[in-house]
This record gives structure tokens, sequence and C-alpha cells, in this order.
């Protein structure tokens, strides 16, 4: 049972990874930024870089590659909001 239960786990990981590619793609796209929220990506973000040096510290490969492929994302996101309003 616990091989499955792995298994749910890499699979939530790549599903809210890959959630962030959309949005990245239309927002680097149209520039259109006016309907993000500033707060909620400067806090996911922020948060997203907790979990990736959470993930170093545990030495979690599968952690730290989807948080990292997520604070790219994130942070592009982040920036263009920063830049465009």
């Amino acid at each position: 049972m616990a091989v499955h239960g792995e298994w749910f786990g890499y699979a939530a990981a790549t599903l809210t990874t890959v959630a962030f590619v959309p949005q990245a793609i239309k927002t680097i796209r149209s520039r259109d930024t006016s309907g993000l929220s500033l707060g909620m990506y400067v806090v996911f973000t922020v948060g997203i870089g907790f979990w990736l040096a959470y993930g170093l510290h545990l030495q979690s490969w599968p952690m730290i590659l989807c948080n990292t492929i997520t604070l790219g994302l994130a942070g592009t996101i982040l920036a263009l909001k920063l830049r465009y309003g």
C-alpha cells in the first residue's frame, strides 16, 4: 500500500506543478496581469521557496524538482505582474 501512496504523491506534485504552465504561457504572451493578485503571487512564491529549502534540507529530489519548476513558473508570473501591473 505504501507504494501506491507514493504514486499519489508523485501525481499530486506533477499536477500542482503543471497547473502553473497555462497561466505562465498566457501571461507571457498577453502581458496582461490585471486579473492576477499580486499578494497571492508574493505569498505563494515565498511559500514555494520555503518548500524548496525544506526539500533541500531533506534531500528529497522529487520535492526539489517540483518546487524548483513551480518556483520558476510562479516567479515568472510574479515578475510579469510587478513589471506590467
